[in-house]
């Protein structure tokens, strides 16, 4: 990947549905080697694919929060059950598993605190294995950002 690769990506990571040859111009390309480093980058696996990004407040879901998870077992079958389950459960954007003191932690979105209240009793508190959740309630957004500092 060389510095136009890099470029490519910074502008696409502000804008992907950026018209190739206004993509190309900004990038110090003609069209067509533009289109193919970008199509190069997608077939690579680079760019992973195209979203658009939803104002959550306007789509009823106000609350984010952050939970860490901490499991009654750290073995292969505990685990991967708490994986599947976190598949099936829209309110889960983010799931990692973590090295440390929690087992995952996990961001949630629902619309208020009662939303949520109901989502941990009705799903998190009903998968196998989980020994115990902390919630975490975040006061203010500083920062976010899905650009990769490239």
């Amino acid at each position: 990947m060389d510095q136009i690769d890099k470029r490519i990506l910074t502008v696409l990571q502000q804008d992907g549905r950026l018209a190739n040859n206004e993509l190309a111009q900004q990038v110090g390309l003609s069209a067509s080697p533009c289109l193919r480093r970008v199509k190069q980058l997608e077939d690579s696996g680079v760019i992973q694919g195209y979203v658009a990004l939803v104002d959550p407040i306007k789509v009823d879901l106000g609350l984010m929060v952050f939970a860490r998870i901490w499991l009654k077992e750290q073995d292969k079958k505990t685990v991967n059950q708490f994986m599947d389950a976190i598949q099936h459960l829209p309110e889960v954007v983010e799931c990692q598993l973590m090295a440390g003191d929690c087992d995952f932690f996990l961001r949630i979105v629902t619309a208020d605190l009662e939303a949520y209240r109901k989502f941990q009793i009705q799903h998190l508190n009903k998968i196998s294995g989980i020994q115990n959740i902390k919630t975490e309630i975040p006061l203010q957004k500083v920062k976010y950002t899905t650009a990769l500092p490239i």
